[in-house]
C-alpha cells in the first residue's frame, strides 16, 4: 500500500470523511434521472462510498465503474450493494486507467487532488472519454484549503484546464446543491472535443 492509499484508506477506516454526504448528491440525482441510455459506460473516479454508483446501479445502469485508492471505501459499496459487479470496483489510481467511458462523473475527486495535478486531470479525462463523451459533475466554486483537501478554486481557473479538450455545455452556479454546499458549487457538463 503506497502513502496515498494508506492516507485515503485511513480516512475511511476512521470515518474522517466529512465530504461524504451519506447519500447521492441532489444535482447528480437530477442529472441521472433524465438519462435514457442504460447502456452508457460510466466511470466515477475517486468514488469513495459512491452513493452515485449505488443509485445508478439500482436504477438499471450496469456498466458503472468506480476507481478509488481506498480498499475500505470499495468494500463499503460491496456491503451496501452486494450484486454490484466486483470487477467494476477498481482499487487503484485514476491516472493508471487505460479504458474508455461514455460518461465520467465528478463528485469531490477533483478537489481532493493536489492542485498541481489539475492540468493532468483534464488531459486524462480527455483520454478516458469516448468520442463525444461527457464529463459531468460538480466543482467547488470557493476558496477552501491551501495545504490539504478539499482544495477550492473558481470558474476562471477551471476553464484554463479544460478548454483545450472540452466544449462547455454547462458550467454554472449550482442551484440545487446539498444544503451544506449551497452557493459553493458549479455544475458542469463538458463534452469531449
Amino acid at each position: 500500500m503506497n502513502l496515498s492509499e494508506f492516507f485515503w484508506d485511513n480516512k475511511y477506516l476512521n470515518n474522517k470523511i466529512g465530504w461524504d454526504l451519506g447519500e447521492i448528491s441532489p444535482p447528480l440525482k437530477m442529472y441521472f434521472d433524465q438519462l435514457k441510455n442504460k447502456e452508457l459506460k460510466i466511470l466515477i473516479p475517486g468514488g469513495g462510498n459512491s452513493y452515485e454508483a449505488e443509485y445508478l446501479f439500482n436504477n438499471g445502469f450496469k456498466n458503472i465503474f468506480v476507481v478509488d485508492l481506498s480498499k475500505t471505501a470499495l468494500e463499503n459499496i460491496k456491503k451496501r450493494v452486494p450484486d454490484f459487479p466486483k470487477d467494476q470496483l477498481i482499487l487503484g489510481d485514476f491516472f493508471d486507467l487505460n479504458i474508455t467511458f461514455d460518461l465520467v462523473i465528478e463528485q469531490t475527486f477533483f478537489c481532493a487532488l493536489n492542485p498541481n495535478l489539475r492540468p493532468n486531470y483534464a488531459e486524462k479525462m480527455n483520454d478516458l472519454l469516448t468520442e463525444k463523451g461527457k464529463l459531468v459533475g460538480l466543482l467547488f466554486d470557493a476558496k477552501l484549503n491551501e495545504d490539504h483537501p478539499p482544495f477550492g478554486g473558481n470558474k476562471k481557473e477551471y476553464i484554463t484546464y479544460f478548454k483545450p479538450y472540452f466544449r462547455f455545455n454547462v458550467l454554472e452556479k449550482c442551484y440545487n446543491s446539498y444544503h451544506n454546499r449551497q452557493a459553493m458549487e458549479l455544475f458542469m457538463i463538458f463534452q469531449k472535443l
